[in-house]
């Protein structure tokens, strides 16, 4: 499976991550922010994000780590590229309202 949309950059295939606890399949090779429009296409093309970095709206905090404190790093979703196993635990409040609906109708 390779994209055919120009919004995201070419991937084989997706990766899990998690987005405070619920998990979501996301276009490997593609930022952070990218990947939340994957998994919510209706409200993160709204939101106020500038997506280079100039508008500091899309911060978040993630780890990788396993274990009982893992060290949360604050980034820029546009930014960074998602990981398989990231886990995303911290959302700017722009987020948290973009991502809103898909993350109330997620199970855990």
């Amino acid at each position: 499976m390779i994209s055919g949309s120009p919004l995201y950059r070419p991937y084989e295939g997706l990766v899990e991550i998690s987005i405070l606890g619920k998990s979501f399949q996301v276009p490997e090779k593609n930022t952070c922010l990218r990947a939340f429009q994957f998994v919510a296409p209706e409200s993160i093309p709204y939101g106020r994000f500038c997506w280079n970095q100039e508008c500091q709206l899309c911060r978040i905090g993630y780890t990788m780590e396993m274990g009982p404190k893992p060290a949360v790093h604050p980034v820029l979703a546009c930014k960074i590229l998602v990981a398989h196993g990231m886990k995303i635990v911290e959302l700017s409040n722009e987020l948290k309202l973009s991502l809103g609906p898909i993350l109330k109708n997620r199970r855990l």
